[in-house]
């Protein structure tokens, strides 16, 4: 366990944390009341956000999750950075650094762009845990690499669009064109031509760099979406982040289905007009892998390394939350089939 107090005092921290921070290019929001500085040794989980931010309804809200817990269950000071529009990995490094220099401890950069602002703030901080999401190069003594077997949920979100579609043609839209999505897209057509070789996926990505928007612009996701509906498709899987709003959007605009990720979507509060839309969403438990980092340091016990989650340890996997889908025994039978076999080895799924 910690040996600190968790006493926490308002007051003049909070001015010179902000300071720190906005030096380094970030803006922050703290879930608990500020403690006084004092060498660094009475703070928690910090988790500085990939593009697009909190409010994504995607992967930075369940990194939010994950350090919400942490702050509940242990009681202590915990803090989340946004990113800033056309940062550098100096940016982001610098970042990192200011927290652990504060005393976070773990410090989590959430999304592969912090590989490089890990790996040297790592070196700088030896005694502070740090963990990235989505990313699994950064090979140091005190960095965990949190990541997933994407493919594997999507995989069976492929399932449910063959076993949903009526007109036989289904849409998968990427938001950036890198080998993390391409994960996404490869366990989706895969999942749709195992169960209905008669099918068409339709696949378009929305950039080819995160820094163009890829991530963080709905109404390039909703373009997108609507050219494939236009197209016949009636299901349409959005790995796209923010991005991913707007696929939701014109799927429900045009009354037909949309497959959610990272979060269940259906649950959603910002997106709870278009639920009635969203069939499932193909979900990793990044809450729960930040957790359990900021736990590991809290028992004394820091993870490292490669850290990974998939369909076997629970951690990738389809959201329930639509009574639709839920209820659908003869799509539920189908996914479950799919999920044993992935499991068993029967079926390997493809990650490009």
């Amino acid at each position: 366990m910690r040996r600190f107090s968790r006493i926490t005092v308002a007051g003049a921290a909070t001015a010179s944390l902000a300071l720190a921070l906005a030096a380094c290019g970030g803006t922050s929001t703290s879930s608990s009341s500020s403690s006084s500085e004092s060498g660094g040794e009475d703070k928690g989980l910090a988790i500085a956000y990939d593009v697009g931010g909190k409010g994504d309804q995607s992967f930075n809200d369940a990194a939010y999750a994950g350090l919400e817990q942490a702050q509940q269950e242990f009681g202590y000071q915990t803090e989340d950075v946004e990113p800033t529009e056309g940062e550098t990995d100096a940016d982001k490094q610098q970042r990192l650094e200011s927290l652990a220099k504060q005393g976070y401890n773990p410090v989590v950069g959430v999304g592969y762009a912090y590989a490089a602002a890990i790996k040297g703030a790592s070196e700088k901080f030896p005694d502070t845990t740090f963990g990235i999401v989505d990313d699994s190069t950064v090979e140091a003594d005190n960095v965990a690499d949190l990541v997933f077997s994407e493919e594997q949920a999507s995989y069976l979100a492929g399932v449910a669009a063959a076993k949903t579609t009526k007109s036989n043609v289904v849409g998968f839209v990427g938001g950036v064109d890198i080998p993390l999505i391409h994960k996404f897209q490869a366990g989706f057509e895969q999942g749709v031509k195992d169960t209905n070789p008669d099918a068409t996926v339709l696949s378009q990505y929305l950039t080819q760099t995160a820094e163009e928007g890829g991530f963080s612009s709905p109404d390039k996701g909703k373009t997108a979406a609507e050219g494939q509906i236009e197209k016949k498709a009636d299901v349409v899987y959005a790995a796209a982040g923010l991005s991913g709003q707007g696929v939701i959007e014109a799927a429900a605009a045009n009354e037909v289905w949309a497959i959610g990720v990272d979060s269940d979507q259906y649950k959603q509060e910002a997106l709870a007009k278009y639920k009635d839309s969203i069939l499932t969403s193909a979900m990793k438990d990044v809450a729960k892998a930040v957790f359990n980092l900021a736990k590991s340091v809290e028992d004394g016990k820091p993870e490292t390394g490669i850290v990974k989650g998939d369909l076997k340890t629970g951690e990738v996997g389809l959201s329930e939350s639509n009574p639709v889908f839920a209820d659908n025994a003869e799509l539920q039978t189908a996914i479950d089939t799919a999920k044993e076999k992935i499991i068993s080895g029967e079926i390997q799924v493809k990650s490009s």
